[in-house]
């Protein structure tokens, strides 16, 4: 099984290349974009395309935000307490290349627990992606928030659905494989036996959000239709 590292939040898995590899490569998306190019014109299509990210048993329940000029505002009350959104790029941590990669859509749906205590980080750094603060300053801002409480603890059992054949997480695995998240505080692959020849999970520290992300295949896509294989 090949190793593949995060490109989002946090979050998420935007890159189908190694980090060593992602590393080496120059990116093309050296700054943001027009937010335009961000933003989806119809709002009834990204509260579609953010329920793909879990099975409909799931997510037609869930509450469902969209991202607008000033951040994500709630579209669609939920009766479950689950959580659907579509992150776009800088979900991932901020040395990632497609950072700024306007193209990528991510729908995802956060159980409850991450819904409260791991989705909160992914706002604010939204809103201060739209407020224009650089890498360097976003960073800072994160991590002023979680030193003074202004950002919660993360939750034990925190855990979300990436499970869209719609998704676009970067130009290398578009629609890379149907998989869950696990949210795990610390640097935590090893004690989960992540990243070991034979293992099914797949880790990346992201000290940016204070969690280490486990992510597991898993072998439908939210539609039932088969995804790839998982020697893919």
């Amino acid at each position: 099984m090949r190793l593949l590292p995060l490109v989002f939040l946090a979050q998420a898995v935007f890159s189908a290349m190694t980090v060593a590899q992602a590393q080496s490569i120059k990116s093309p998306y050296t700054e943001m974009a027009p937010l335009d190019r961000y933003l989806i014109e119809d709002r009834d299509a990204e509260i579609a395309l953010a329920r793909t990210g879990a099975p409909a048993s799931i997510s037609s329940e869930a509450e469902v935000m969209v991202l607008g000029r000033n951040g994500y505002t709630g579209a669609v009350k939920g009766a479950n307490g689950f959580l659907c959104i579509v992150e776009r790029s800088w979900g991932a941590a901020t040395d990632q290349p497609e950072f700024w990669n306007p193209k990528v859509r991510a729908p995802i749906c956060f159980n409850p627990a991450a819904a409260r205590s791991f989705v909160p980080a992914y706002l604010m750094k939204t809103k201060l992606v739209l407020a224009g603060k650089s890498k360097a300053e976003i960073v800072r801002a994160l991590d002023s928030a979680f030193e003074s409480g202004e950002l919660p603890a993360l939750e034990l059992g925190s855990m979300c659905y990436m499970m869209s054949k719609q998704q676009y997480l970067s130009d290398s695995g578009k629609s890379w494989h149907p998989h869950l998240m696990f949210f795990v505080p610390g640097d935590s692959a090893k004690s989960w036996g992540a990243n070991v020849e034979g293992s099914p999970i797949i880790a990346a520290n992201d000290p940016e959000e204070r969690a280490t992300i486990q992510m597991v295949w898993v072998g439908n896509w939210s539609d039932g239709t088969p995804g790839p294989p998982v020697a893919h």
